[in-house]
């Protein structure tokens, strides 16, 4: 299992603080087939109106999916969606009524979508943007809950509830408890969120709260350190719709591709983002690992319609996915993969190498690779052709032709990068690559071992691993045949 499919795991233990802007979505679909005659419009013939829980709603939405608990905190009106809003936040689970306070006055929040096939024909808004009046009740709440949850989630739609009061209040106490603070941020000016360990903005507001433009990733870092600058937060994970993600630090930056494959409507990706994040941040998940399971989840959601949930399964079977299409990407040539290692190295990682036939892989196999992988921060494996195995092995090896071996080797979340090479040993594979540690197993010493000297004589390191008793390619054919 992968790292990131055991973070998907962990997500079930999750217990996190959602605070903001509760609003009704609903979704009126049916189907056009003429154009009013009192104007050029057209007409709308109403098959079905689907209320979904919208905002910060559908940020615990998607915490509830992800089967983390979610203590939510909100504030509607004493209207008639006020009341939809807290049947639906029962009906899934979210909340029995006692955490969202209702305001007597305030105007609930709904946004009617009309919808006619795949296509949006007109968005429609009631709300107030007023500030709560209720915000030392809310506060309360939040210090009630504080111990119970791993982070906390402000998810903020300017639509009053998160003052800027409240909002400062709310970072205090959770730095003070030790809990992560991540934010959805709204408006120009994100010093009121000073403390948070995390803004999610998207590109657009990226560019509205800085003045800055964020097109290319050299933007995008610039735009996202002078938030962190000014706003004294501990980290921007800035979402870029087709170009993926960006996970920036004080001083360090990681570009996540996008995930999608079809794109029907990017309503509520942002809540799906923030939610994924701050999920896995509270159980201890590091900051560019959380990022990619977020980046993952908006792949997901963006290719369902509406505002929308992604859940745990789909999580893993994106993942299984994603895992089988990066491993075609890691078999490499030797001229390609002597690039990436020195790609590697510019970047600080030290560059593993191990080789083998790899035939029928078996838990000698897998325990030799782990410890190789342990013995660096990236592991490339030389994988021998299917000649070069008739050769050392005899006519009837190997078992699995040379494309078979390496899509195996290639889907464990141990090996980076694989390559095959024709000759009997790896010795000028090794001399390409230039690891700066070679491991071979314990049934070598390191005198023995096919390019040592070479690795030794820059200053690498050679580790021979050790052995699982009883297992070999041979001993399983054997066994096989009877």
């Amino acid at each position: 299992m992968s790292d990131l499919a055991r973070h998907i795991d962990t997500l079930s233990r999750a217990n996190v603080l959602c605070l903001g802007d509760v609003m009704l979505d609903r979704f009126v679909y049916g189907s056009v087939d003429r154009v009013s005659p009192e104007a050029p419009i057209p007409v709308l013939r109403i098959t079905r109106d689907v209320p979904k829980l919208g905002g910060a709603g559908n940020v615990a939405a998607n915490l509830v999916a992800l089967d983390a608990a979610c203590r939510f905190l909100s504030v509607v009106g004493q209207d008639a969606a006020g009341g939809d809003l807290l049947a639906l936040l029962a009906r899934e689970g979210i909340s029995d009524g006692d955490a969202v306070t209702v305001e007597a006055g305030r105007q609930t929040t709904v946004k009617t979508r009309f919808i006619a096939g795949q296509q949006q024909l007109l968005r429609a808004d009631i709300e107030t943007v007023a500030p709560i009046t209720v915000a030392a009740q809310v506060l309360d709440r939040v210090k009630q809950a504080l111990p119970d949850v791993g982070g906390v989630i402000l998810s903020d739609y300017g639509k009053g509830v998160l003052t800027d009061g409240l909002v400062a209040d709310v970072i205090a106490a959770a730095r003070a408890a030790g809990k992560t603070v991540v934010v959805d941020p709204k408006g120009r000016d994100y010093r009121r969120y000073r403390g948070a360990d995390i803004l999610t903005p998207n590109r657009k507001e990226l560019m509205e709260a800085t003045g800055l433009p964020a097109h290319s990733d050299e933007e995008v870092v610039i735009a996202a350190r002078r938030l962190i600058e000014t706003c004294g937060v501990g980290a921007v994970v800035a979402t870029r719709s087709e170009q993926g993600m960006s996970v920036v630090t004080a001083d360090s930056v990681t570009h996540l591709p996008a995930e999608a494959r079809e794109v029907f409507d990017v309503s509520g990706a942002g809540d799906t983002v923030v939610a994924t994040l701050t999920a896995a941040l509270s159980v201890g998940v590091g900051l560019t690992d959380a990022a990619r399971l977020a980046n993952l989840a908006a792949g997901l959601v963006v290719g369902k319609v509406g505002t929308a949930v992604v859940r745990t399964h789909e999580l893993l079977a994106a993942l299984h996915e994603q895992e089988w299409r990066h491993g075609e990407e890691k078999v490499a040539a030797r001229d390609e993969a002597a690039e990436r290692a020195e790609r590697w190295r510019l970047r600080g990682k030290r560059v593993g190498f191990t080789n083998g036939c790899f035939d029928l892989l078996h838990p000698g196999h897998i325990s030799l690779l782990k410890q190789a992988r342990a013995a660096c921060d990236i592991l490339v494996v030389g994988l021998n052709s299917d000649e070069s195995v008739k050769r050392l092995k005899g006519e009837s090896r190997p078992v699995q032709n040379e494309t078979a071996r390496a899509t195996v080797l290639a889907s464990l979340g141990c090996v980076d990068l694989v390559v095959i090479f024709g000759e009997d040993t790896p010795e000028t594979l090794i001399h390409a690559i230039r690891p700066d540690v070679l491991v071979k197993g314990a049934d070598y010493t390191i005198a023995t071992v096919v390019g040592a000297a070479f690795v030794q004589s820059y200053g690498g390191a050679v580790v021979l691993a050790d052995l699982v008793e009883g297992q070999s390619t041979t001993n399983t054919i054997k066994r096989l045949k009877g």
